[in-house]
């Protein structure tokens, strides 16, 4: 008898443990994914039990599995190999022509234009786009009709940023879609394009900058913000089981706050429902990682950015879960979201401008196929609009990333001597660099109007001679002759010592995306003016260096010919001095970091007259007419990107009381 009732008590305990073996196994399939598949393409997150907790683990771990195609998509089964002609791009290059409107001119409308007609993508011949543009974001009742040459859509993008605006009232066929928040049933992935849904005030150019500092909590406070109908932000304390999207909750909501006139939220995660995209910009913007409850809409740009990095996907149906998992998600995760918020806000989403041309790049990508800037360009600073893939696609032969891959620049730069003004050949300047162990060749760029000189002086390494146009911005060209990826840029009037030459560029291997130079200017903020000014005064601060003595990476180059305004450039060539402001620009807007300064001997300065603009010995003060073009530049860039800095270089043991024997480089501290 008591053998039978053992032998029940162990087959009811048998049973009790299969029964909660099966109801725990898709939880614990959840708590491990797979690894991703090799070469699938970015989007959401798709867990291998749909109907439980979606994903609100690590970013780093969560499964991607190939995109499934759309219940009912527009334009039949198109895709970029069927309903796409590759030819055109052939010709002339991937190129952009925007259809007119046939009425008048909506504001979005002249934004679109004004970011297309300034970038490198446009052209004013439909014969020679790759791309022709029909934008249909005018007022209601004065929709665009069907251009001329419609040819079925094939090689047409329709683009609509506002829900609000026109609707197309004829058939797509094979045109492309780039519209705001679109659902997953009717997006086409791999062909059409996801938005974001941006607000009818967004501004044009620039865009205000992430929030993240202005708007943090107390440290180790976490807190929870919901997105409201009205359009505010309902905040409540996430230490507590509080479900503060859901009115039934039982349990003690905590004390809660809304704001309904905040733009901003300030919290960690933002809980956004899920037919609601018009929050999640702002959620962005202010470093709140969004948390997406079932969202019925495409995350914009999900083809290349990858949001697994950036925001959490979570079931609305099982809150208490979600609460838990980002309570107990780890500090180090929270601020890498948080970061990644902020960049992919600054690079992709912060104006109308940045928005079209990110439109552009991912379909040129499509074109370029097999040669298209990988994840990492994408979702990595500086971000792939400033990583123009006719440069190049690998990571390494940027400036950006040497540091992420933990390698280091070649040990050799191209010294580019700029000869603009008349004067004699710089040949004791050319012996200076040309006696460095680390130069690999010294190219002398004449742009002036003598005739060049018959001999030049014999160098250990090649030297070659250019003919420039006469321009200021000659010396920026993407010259084909340069063979390393540091250069030198000199003036003609500059004067360096070799120690001094090697000392910066040992300086520039440890930082090879910002400039290295020796004589400095710094901005600052006219209260008098209105605007900006920049000096030459000798100061603790500063934010630009001199081209005329500077090393850089030779991508900037590629940046300032292919990705800068025309207007701009015009600009730096009709002021002298405005060069050296614009390429600071540049860099800066790029690294968001200031420029490094290391030591110049004095004996240089105090032996060499007053010089042209542009050279280097005493430096040049910007002249009155030039003063106005800082002004000019920050409106071109949307916004003032210069950052100031009060770090100098120096090599070890400079200028200290110890035997010179001990020195390496003692040549910096002769008188």
């Amino acid at each position: 008898m008591q053998s039978w009732r053992r032998k029940s008590l162990w087959l009811a305990l048998l049973a009790s443990w299969l029964l909660g073996l099966l109801g725990i196994f898709p939880l614990l399939r959840l708590a491990v994914p797979t690894r991703p598949r090799a070469g699938a393409p970015q989007g959401w997150p798709r867990w291998l039990d749909a109907e439980l907790l979606q994903s609100f683990s690590q970013p780093g771990g969560l499964p991607e599995d190939a995109p499934q195609p759309p219940q009912a998509p527009r334009g039949g089964s198109c895709d970029r190999g069927a309903c796409f002609d590759a030819s055109k791009c052939k010709r002339a290059g991937f190129k952009v022509f925007m259809d007119p409107a046939a009425g008048p001119v909506s504001e979005t409308q002249h934004k679109i234009l004004a970011s297309i007609e300034g970038s490198r993508y446009h052209t004013v011949r439909p014969t020679e786009a790759c791309l022709r543009l029909l934008s249909l974001d005018a007022p209601a009742g004065r929709c665009s009709l069907l251009p001329p040459e419609w040819n079925g859509g094939q090689n047409h993008l329709v683009l609509r940023l506002h829900p609000a605006s026109c609707s197309w009232t004829f058939q797509l066929g094979q045109a492309m879609v780039a519209e705001a928040s679109p659902t997953v049933d009717t997006f086409r992935p791999g062909f059409d394009v996801a938005l974001p849904l941006l607000p009818e005030t967004h501004p044009f150019r620039g865009g205000a900058p992430g929030q993240l500092q202005q708007h943090s909590p107390h440290p180790g406070v976490a807190l929870l913000a919901l997105a409201e109908e009205r359009g505010g932000w309902r905040t409540a304390g996430a230490n507590s089981s509080a479900c503060p999207w859901d009115g039934h909750c039982e349990q003690n909501h905590g004390p809660e706050q809304t704001h309904p006139g905040a733009s901003l939220p300030n919290a960690i995660f933002c809980l956004i429902p899920g037919p609601d995209a018009l929050h999640f910009l702002q959620a962005l913007q202010a470093g709140c990682i969004p948390v997406l409850l079932s969202p019925h809409w495409q995350l914009p740009f999900s083809e290349v950015i990858d949001w697994t990095k950036a925001a959490i996907v979570a079931d609305e149906r099982l809150p208490l879960q979600v609460l838990a998992a980002l309570q107990e998600m780890p500090p180090t995760r929270v601020l890498a979201l948080r970061q990644q918020t902020q960049f992919l806000w600054d690079t992709y989403f912060s104006s109308v401008e940045k928005v079209i041309h990110t439109t552009l790049e991912i379909i040129q990508d499509r074109i370029l196929g097999v040669s298209a800037r990988p994840s990492l360009l994408w979702n990595r600073p500086p971000g792939a609009l400033l990583a123009l893939p006719t440069f190049s696609t690998s990571p390494s032969d940027f400036p950006f990333y040497h540091l992420q891959q933990g390698s280091r620049p070649a040990g050799r730069f191209s010294a580019l001597i700029w000869v603009g003004a008349p004067g004699q050949p710089p040949l004791k300047l050319i012996q200076a660099v040309a006696g460095s162990q680390h130069c690999a060749q010294i190219l002398v760029l004449w742009s002036n109007d003598k005739p060049l000189p018959p001999r030049w002086p014999e160098t250990v390494v090649p030297l070659i001679v250019i003919e420039g146009h006469r321009k200021v911005s000659d010396r920026f060209l993407p010259y084909s002759a340069v063979s390393t990826d540091a250069i030198l840029s000199l003036d003609a009037h500059s004067s360096l010592s070799t120690s001094e030459v090697d000392f910066a560029f040992g300086v520039w291997q440890s930082f090879p995306e910002r400039m290295v130079g020796f004589l400095t200017w710094s901005h600052f903020w006219d209260e008098a003016q209105g605007g900006w000014g920049y000096t030459a005064e000798r100061v603790n601060e500063f934010s630009m260096v001199l081209t005329s003595a500077a090393f850089y990476h030779r991508y900037y180059h590629t940046l300032f010919t292919h990705s800068l305004p025309k207007a701009l450039r015009s600009l730096a060539d009709d002021a002298p001095t405005c060069v050296d402001v614009l390429m600071n620009f540049l860099v800066a807007s790029v690294t968001k970091l200031p420029p490094i300064k290391v030591p110049y001997g004095k004996g240089h300065q105090e032996a060499r007259p007053l010089l042209v603009p542009g050279g280097l010995g005493s430096e040049p003060a910007p002249q009155p007419a030039d003063q106005d073009c800082i002004n000019q530049m920050a409106a071109g860039f949307g916004h003032m990107p210069l950052v100031s800095s009060r770090l100098r270089l120096d090599p070890v043991l400079f200028k200290d009381p110890v035997s010179v024997l001990r020195k390496k480089y003692r040549s910096l501290e002769k008188p």
